[in-house]
């Protein structure tokens, strides 16, 4: 018998202690949803990086045992958030970027499907993964990222929002964030 932990929190299990603020990112260019490819470590500015395991399509089953782990669940309501405030991102000029290891073909689809108005990048060969050592999860024979956002100012990681405990919340959980931040700036 299997748990179905669909709305488990995940817990904070230090897979992403390493990924201090003023970490530059690696020198990786990841195919983009757009065509061409997206290296973020040479991007200037200001971008919410949000890495999350997979999306399903219409009609195709969730990988083995998706539903036992917890903070699997919750890809497809995250980026319709990231899409529902994209506006509020770029009018404080931030750039949003989603990551998974499915293919730029998936990542069409989607766009497609749910008018995602940003790009998503195809971290496909774990090369990303790899280079900072990302935490992921097994489900189906095959790994998978653990949901994560990184908020990276000129190539460098600036801070890191782990682990995501609401997906479909979590771009107005950033905001709102951001927005603290500068009012604590703006007091002090």
């Amino acid at each position: 018998m299997t748990t179905d932990t669909r709305n488990a929190t995940p817990q904070d299990d230090g897979a992403v202690r390493h990924l201090v603020p003023g970490l530059e990112l690696p020198d990786v260019a990841l195919p983009s949803s757009r065509g061409g490819t997206v290296n973020l470590s040479a991007r200037r500015g200001v971008s919410v990086v949000y890495l999350y395991p997979w999306t399903g399509r219409p009609g195709v089953a969730d990988p083995a045992g998706w539903d036992d782990i917890p903070g699997a669940h919750g890809s497809t309501p995250e980026t319709e958030g990231f899409r529902d405030h994209y506006l509020k991102f770029r009018a404080q000029r931030i750039e949003v970027f989603g990551v998974s290891t499915q293919t730029s073909e998936h990542h069409r689809e989607l766009i497609s499907r749910l008018a995602v108005p940003f790009a998503l990048l195809s971290d496909e060969h774990f090369t990303l993964k790899e280079a900072l050592q990302l935490p992921t999860f097994e489900a189906g024979g095959a790994p998978y990222l653990k949901r994560l956002t990184l908020l990276v100012r000129d190539g460098h990681v600036s801070h890191v929002f782990y682990p995501v405990d609401r997906p479909a919340s979590h771009a107005r959980e950033i905001l709102d964030w951001l927005d603290e931040k500068r009012r604590a700036v703006a007091s002090s």
